[in-house]
């Protein structure tokens, strides 16, 4: 049973024991997530080793579990159990509430605080980028990294833009006034594409513009997931209330919202509404699209430039989590398939990276074996390009096999061999 964060009985320590082992009792006959992630793989070891039993699981192995949950939230749409249902299972949800509880009692690591604030981070980083990088990929300073505040010497960082989105858009001269024949969207660019990818953000614009769309873009925050991700839930709630202040009034207009980032779509559609549980969420979470969802709208009204000068070859493409717990089907993998000479191999595995939890000295390691079936997968067949919308998943995939991907909307923007587009 899902609990509105609100009421008294949610952040109850006995109710959350209660639910954790009526949803475990549950889980256990049925083990459909077996092999999902490794909460579900130390969840079923402790039951088998206790008898079979759930009310034999110490309290250990109840936070084993908890802990060991990254967000991934794959095993949601694949339960049998979710609501309507009258067993009313959210696993995420339930795994969330045991995180928000221990928090609250045992307060938030300082690891755990700094990677949360990710605005405060990037824009640091962004104004100091040549010497942060540097810093950021120092023996010594990742040894000290890995001592203080627990982040894996080997965990991959990214390098911070010399110039974010939002300063190059803000300063970004266009010869005349876009064509908006095709409406208008509002792009919610994501803060690791602001501060570490903009060149994503940028062939987004480019590729929206031929398609006569006109891009706004607001003032805007995080989306929040960090700091939940931490059990911050205020500062959560606060990202979000200023983002949808922003964002509401473009959704009354009819603009469209739309994202290039997986677990940032995903937040406006799914977390605001529980997060605020305003009509501004609601209406926010209705107008909100992933790029590559949104780019085949357009295509189905027939509104989408497809005079592609080139294709792209054989591409392997990962598709992100956070994607696929939206069940809009493979919008990217659509998108890349109205390319001529194209082919599109998609790799549905988890890169186990998930957040900041695969940079976790704890959890690292763990993290690559999680991720090891995708990394293989992407390999494969030697592929002309290896793609994926999730930018963390992009790093951890580049770590372990030597290829950075790129992002749909890259591979999409080089194929009209747009200036300044990059493949």
């Amino acid at each position: 049973m899902t609990l509105d964060m609100k009421t008294p009985e949610y952040w109850d320590d006995k109710g959350l024991d209660k639910e954790l082992r009526r949803v475990f009792d549950i889980c256990h006959g049925c083990r459909r997530c077996f092999n999902l992630c490794p909460s579900f793989d130390e969840l079923f070891k402790a039951i088998d080793a206790k008898g079979e039993d759930v009310a034999n699981l110490e309290r250990k192995d109840l936070r084993l579990t908890e802990d060991l949950c990254y967000q991934c939230k794959l095993c949601y749409n694949h339960c049998p159990y979710t609501p309507p249902h009258r067993f009313a299972i959210d696993f995420p949800r339930l795994m969330l509430r045991g995180k928000l509880i221990h928090v609250s009692k045992e307060g938030i690591p300082l690891r755990d605080r700094l990677m949360a604030d990710t605005d405060a981070l990037g824009k640091m980083g962004v104004a100091t980028a040549p010497l942060a990088n540097l810093g950021n990929h120092n023996p010594a300073q990742r040894w000290v990294m890995e001592k203080t505040l627990r982040i894996h010497r080997e965990a991959p960082l990214p390098d911070f833009a010399r110039q974010s989105f939002s300063a190059w858009f803000k300063s970004r001269k266009r010869i005349a006034a876009p064509d908006a024949a095709n409406g208008k969207v509002a792009l919610f660019y994501t803060c690791f594409v602001n501060y570490y990818d903009p060149e994503v953000a940028k062939a987004a614009v480019r590729v929206l513009e031929r398609s006569k769309v006109e891009v706004v873009v607001p003032e805007q925050r995080c989306c929040g997931m960090p700091y939940m991700d931490s059990g911050d839930l205020q500062s959560a709630r606060r990202n979000a209330e200023a983002n949808l202040k922003v964002l509401a009034p473009l959704a009354e207009q009819g603009i469209p919202i739309v994202a290039p980032g997986p677990t940032c779509s995903l937040t406006l559609k799914q977390e605001y509404p529980h997060l605020t549980d305003s009509p501004e969420a609601k209406l926010v979470a209705k107008n909100t699209f992933d790029l590559s969802e949104y780019l085949m709208k357009l295509h189905k009204e027939g509104k989408l430039d497809t005079t592609f000068a080139r294709g792209a070859g054989k591409v392997n493409y990962h598709a992100p989590c956070h994607l696929r717990a939206q069940n809009i089907g493979y919008k990217s993998r659509d998108l890349m398939q109205l390319l001529p000479d194209t082919t599109v191999n998609v790799v549905e595995r988890c890169s186990g990276h998930d957040g900041t939890w695969g940079m976790k000295e704890q959890y690292f390691k763990l993290s690559l074996q999680v991720g090891k079936p995708l990394f293989d997968g992407m390999r494969e067949g030697a592929p002309d390009a290896v793609v994926s919308d999730c930018p963390l998943a992009c790093m951890q995939i580049a770590h372990a096999t030597g290829r950075r991907p790129v992002h749909p909307i890259q591979v999409f923007a080089a194929a009209y061999a747009l200036p300044d587009a990059k493949p």
